[in-house]
């Protein structure tokens, strides 16, 4: 007998169609927009027990007489969840194209995949005409969300086109395709063990039309847990060949946010140590807006790495034990921390309505490197200025910008500063790259 759906009631069990308007009709306040579809139109799976609603799994039950339907409770649960996402749209992350494509795990029965999605959208021929004026008629939901309401589309060079997501959604996709991954992993294993205890000669359960399940998975396994320094003084080159590694990865939570789950290794460029798990929005926060090689762009997002969130972030950066001995940030961070903080005041600013606004573009740029400290420069400069554009603010010295970072590190985060320093070397691993006091020559006491 059919199952019947009370008015009212959020206990029951409604079908697809009257989930997809329910959705639409819960979260049309939200700061997310979201789009029709969400049950019924790719990349909807719920004939295979599931459908994904922001970070959020629902499960989907068959009901006699064939059709799917979802527990209303379950769907309203996800809309405020949703709903409660805060959105700043101006805190972009640059979500394609890449010269080389994100790796991801491949795994056909987990087939969000979202940034796939996107590019290979993105990249149809006459796509961006087509898509600002909605002629296909397709709906664009990932999860229930209606991505391209707030994809940024900007033009580098006057040529090629890069696409930017706010980075609360980029979090709301990644959980919804951890949470998916996690899902079909449970249920694989359910199967496998039910396989393996079920007797031979006992029919084999019930599948539908299509060859798949008829009946859904149970709930989706605990959440992620937290991260312990399991990784801790790992080389990033050995752990990331490992067979396994991202699925583990894909079992902690974030390390820096503690939200999101854990998406990709975090590891220190300079000396190939590994930091921890971290989540691709929080990967992707860090990671220096590089022009060139030895040429970077201080976006304000380093307001954030640098005063409002500094203690996670700095504890972060010296889970590196290179970093941490040294008591300094690599060469990228450290050219970033001189030109957004120690040379704050030298920045020229302009009348705006309310106040004065800081002007043009900070960009840093540096001659050698951190392994000559006394040849290394960095100079940090003010593009699109209009009191002169390529305006520079100062040059500093590596080895004096390492000082001024120490004497502020002691103040912002004593506990990360305690922790830190050239005596600091009896946890270090002995090989491949060893960070060893050398008093043998001048300067190089750290190098």
């Amino acid at each position: 007998m059919p199952a019947r759906v009370t008015p009212g009631r959020t206990d029951g069990l409604i079908t697809l169609g009257t989930a997809d308007a329910l959705w639409v009709d819960l979260t049309a306040d939200s700061a997310v927009p979201t789009g029709p579809g969400a049950f019924t139109c790719s990349p909807a799976r719920a004939g295979v027990g599931y459908v994904l609603l922001g970070g959020h799994v629902v499960a989907t039950v068959r009901a006699s007489g064939g059709r799917w339907s979802v527990p209303e409770a379950e769907v309203r649960r996800a809309a405020a969840e949703l709903n409660a996402v805060e959105v700043d749209r101006q805190d972009l992350v640059h979500i394609g194209p890449f010269r080389w494509a994100p790796r991801q795990e491949h795994d056909e029965e987990a087939p969000l995949r979202w940034r796939r999605r996107i590019t290979g959208e993105l990249r149809e021929p006459g796509c961006p005409e087509r898509a600002a004026r909605r002629e296909d008629g397709r709906p664009h939901h990932l999860a229930g969300i209606d991505w391209r309401q707030i994809l940024v589309e900007r033009t580098r060079d006057g040529a090629q086109r890069t696409w930017w997501l706010p980075r609360a959604v980029v979090r709301l996709l990644d959980a919804a395709e951890h949470a998916e991954r996690r899902w079909v992993h449970a249920a694989r294993t359910r199967r496998a063990s039910a396989a393996a205890t079920e007797p031979s000669s006992r029919p084999r359960r019930a599948r539908d039309a299509d060859g798949r399940r008829t009946t859904s998975p149970e709930g989706p396994p605990a959440s992620p847990r937290p991260y312990t320094k399991e990784l801790e003084g790992q080389l990033y080159s050995v752990l990331s060949r490992k067979p396994g590694t991202p699925r583990r990865v894909a079992g902690w939570a974030c390390a820096v946010c503690r939200t999101a789950p854990a998406t990709v290794l975090d590891h220190c460029h300079e000396h190939g140590y590994v930091r921890a798990p971290v989540c691709q929005s929080c990967n992707t926060l860090e990671r220096p807006d590089h022009l060139y090689r030895n040429d970077i762009r201080v976006a304000n997002r380093y307001t954030r790495l640098f005063h409002t969130d500094a203690d996670d972030w700095l504890r972060h950066w010296h889970r590196c034990p290179g970093c941490r001995a040294r008591t300094t940030l690599p060469l990228p961070h450290l050219a970033a921390w001189t030109a957004h903080t120690a040379c704050r005041p030298l920045r020229p600013t302009h009348r705006a309505p309310r106040g004065r606004t800081p002007c043009g573009v900070l960009r840093v740029s540096w001659t050698g490197s951190q392994n000559t400290p006394r040849s290394c420069l960095l100079t940090v400069t003010v593009d699109f200025c209009p009191s002169g554009e390529h305006r520079v603010l100062a040059r500093v010295p590596y080895r004096e910008a390492a000082e001024r970072f120490r004497v502020w590190l002691a103040e912002t985060a004593p506990a990360v500063a305690a922790a830190a320093g050239p005596d600091r070397l009896d946890g270090l691993p002995a090989q491949p790259r060893p960070v060893i006091a050398d008093t043998s020559g001048e300067d190089l006491e750290l190098f």
